[in-house]
C-alpha cells in the first residue's frame, strides 16, 4: 500500500474491539467525521507522535521507528483485506477527545484519507462526542 493509496469506509472490515469484551452493554457503535476528530484531538498530550506542531499530519519518515511500524501493520492488514479492530474514542483530561484502543489504526487511516470511521464510545461519553457523528 503506498501513503497515497485511500480508502473509502465501506471497503474497511472493521470488527469489535476486544477492549469491550464483557462491557459491551457500556460502549455504543457510532460513525464519525474522521477529520473533524482528528482537529480535536491535536490538543491531546498523545498527538505529538502523529502530528506536527503545525498540525499537519506526519509523514510516514517523519514518524518514530515504532509508530511507522504500528502503520505498516495496519496499512499490511487494509491490502490484505484483514479485519482491523474499531478504535475507542472518548474524553481526555484537556476535555478533548481521546482516541484510546487503536489509535495507530485510527490515525492511519485518517493519513490515507478516510472521511468517516465507524468506533466504540462509552455511553457515558456520548453527549460529550456527538459532534462527531455523521
Amino acid at each position: 500500500m503506498t501513503s497515497e493509496q485511500s480508502f473509502k469506509f465501506d471497503q474497511i472490515n472493521l470488527v469489535d474491539n476486544p477492549a469491550i469484551k464483557g462491557q459491551e452493554d457500556k460502549y455504543k457503535t457510532v460513525t464519525i467525521d474522521v477529520t473533524a476528530v482528528i482537529n480535536d484531538w491535536r490538543s491531546s498530550l498523545f498527538a505529538h507522535s502523529w502530528i506536527n506542531p503545525d498540525g499537519r499530519m506526519k509523514t510516514l519518515e517523519e514518524l518514530s521507528p515504532v509508530e511507522q511500524e504500528r502503520r505498516h501493520e495496519v496499512e499490511d492488514r487494509l491490502s490484505g483485506g484483514k479485519a482491523i479492530e474499531r478504535p475507542i474514542l472518548g474524553i481526555g483530561l484537556l476535555d478533548n477527545v481521546e482516541i484510546g484502543s487503536g489509535r495507530s489504526i485510527f490515525v492511519t487511516l485518517a493519513a490515507h484519507q478516510v472521511e468517516q470511521l465507524s468506533v466504540h464510545i462509552r455511553l457515558s461519553n456520548e453527549s460529550e462526542l456527538q459532534k462527531f457523528f455523521i
